[in-house]
């Protein structure tokens, strides 16, 4: 019995590595579906790629012709630059700053609004709790007459 064991783990052993590879591939064959998407997306992506190719040399070319022409105007770019940077931070703080005292206004608004819904309901109830105790109240010392009455 342990002959056999052993002589079956040697066949397994045995395997060709071909047979080991075709074991891990899928049996059959990919489907037209698949290999229409790749013979549609393979071009696009090439030209995709050619073109993002062509955009960097023209970014570099670009960069290496007005590189100069920075150098040279940077005495003017430069403190305008800072102006036009200055003044889009000023805009869109002040943007920022108007929308968080609208947003916070509205909020004291609407606590106001709800907090004097809840004052005149809690009035309400306080008013009759009181009524409620004033009757009780009532009730017990017409009780209590009525007994010393009778005592």
């Amino acid at each position: 019995m342990a002959e056999q064991h052993s002589r079956t783990q040697q066949q397994q052993q045995q395997i060709h590595p071909t047979e080991a590879i075709k074991s891990l591939l899928p049996q059959k064959g990919p489907s037209k579906s698949q290999i229409l998407a790749v013979v549609t997306l393979f071009p696009v992506g090439g030209a995709l790629l050619c073109l993002a190719g062509l955009t960097l040399v023209g970014t570099l070319i670009g960069l290496a012709v007005a590189t100069p022409v920075f150098l040279i105007f940077s005495p003017v770019l430069v403190p305008a630059a800072l102006t036009i940077a200055l003044a889009v931070t000023g805009f869109l703080t002040s943007g920022a700053f108007g929308i968080t005292a609208l947003s916070s206004l509205s909020w004291m608004i609407n606590y106001m609004r709800r907090m004097r819904g809840t004052a005149g309901e809690q009035m309400e109830h306080a008013k009759r709790r009181v009524q409620e105790a004033a009757g009780h109240m009532g009730q017990r010392t017409g009780q209590k007459e009525t007994s010393r009455m009778r005592d």
